[in-house]
């Protein structure tokens, strides 16, 4: 993106903060599902470290931007990328309480991150972010978009921060990008990190989901356990356009905004944080 103009977009940061009190969440808080609960706990161990990770490895090139509208979205991007590691920590610590692996999640991915930091080249990290990113957001865009995936979440205050978090990782889809493509990454490293991001994330999901399915006596129900699982075949996150979404990423010449997802912001700032938005009294 050398020598193009960044688009103006709104990256805000905003004040706000989640509370989960004792016997507010049911044990199997997604709709009572079995798979789906352990699933998302697996994934929200992962953010913390995940979102320090991302935050590292484009503040280190952020001198280097000298867009000033791209300069505007990296802070916007840090801001809201701590936000989300810090509500992501209090969650993670309810769901702790309530006998899910939370803490050897975020142990695991804390170590994976650090290693990474070491072992590999910088470029190379920013690309990762870029490429990890695009899935949160093709996740995130997917929650915004459909209702059957909304459903999933039923009422409780796990809903409230999931919806808050995928607007703001839609609304933040390009930065990282921008920035990789900015400071001269090319197209072979970013495809072929994607490529291997494909390969690692999914398994990895897995196995953390299959190791925290293992401390749930709920689990050793088999009816229940295939009953769960075989929801899964039907999840509206795991539909052929998510697929080519995220397969979208691997096209010579690919930018996140090919993805065009205005409308579906705009809808969701105003249902959130409006006038009468459902996340209104969350702010500080």
């Amino acid at each position: 993106m050398t020598g193009k103009s960044i688009p103006a977009r709104t990256v805000r940061t905003r004040r706000i903060a989640f509370s989960y009190p004792t016997g507010s969440l049911d044990r199997h808080y997604v709709q009572g599902d079995l798979v789906m609960s352990h699933i998302v706990a697996v994934l929200s161990g992962l953010f913390p470290e995940g979102e320090d990770f991302f935050i590292r490895s484009v503040r280190r090139y952020a001198d280097q931007v000298t867009d000033p509208e791209l300069k505007k979205q990296v802070s916007g991007f840090i801001g809201q990328e701590v936000t989300h590691g810090r509500e992501h920590r209090a969650l993670n610590d309810r769901l702790h309480d309530m006998g899910y692996p939370t803490r050897m999640v975020d142990r695991f991915t804390h170590y994976l991150m650090i290693r990474s930091d070491r072992l590999f080249r910088q470029k190379f990290q920013l690309a990762v972010t870029a490429a990890l990113e695009h899935y949160t957001a093709t996740i995130a865009e997917c929650l915004l978009r459909k209702p059957e995936a909304q459903a999933l979440l039923g009422e409780n205050e796990v809903r409230s921060v999931l919806l808050w978090h995928a607007l703001e990782e839609s609304e933040h889809k390009t930065v990282a990008f921008d920035v990789y493509r900015t400071v001269g990454g090319s197209e072979r490293l970013r495809i072929n990190t994607m490529r291997l991001t494909n390969a690692l994330f999914v398994p990895i999901v897995v196995v953390l989901t299959a190791i925290s399915l293992a401390g749930d006596r709920a689990a050793y129900n088999p009816v229940r356990l295939l009953r769960s699982l075989a929801r899964l075949r039907h999840s509206p996150f795991l539909t052929r356009d998510m697929l080519e979404h995220v397969r979208a990423y691997n096209r010579v010449g690919f930018h996140p905004d090919d993805i065009d997802a205005t409308e579906l912001l705009e809808r969701w700032k105003v249902e959130l944080f409006g006038a009468e938005g459902s996340l209104v009294d969350h702010l500080k």
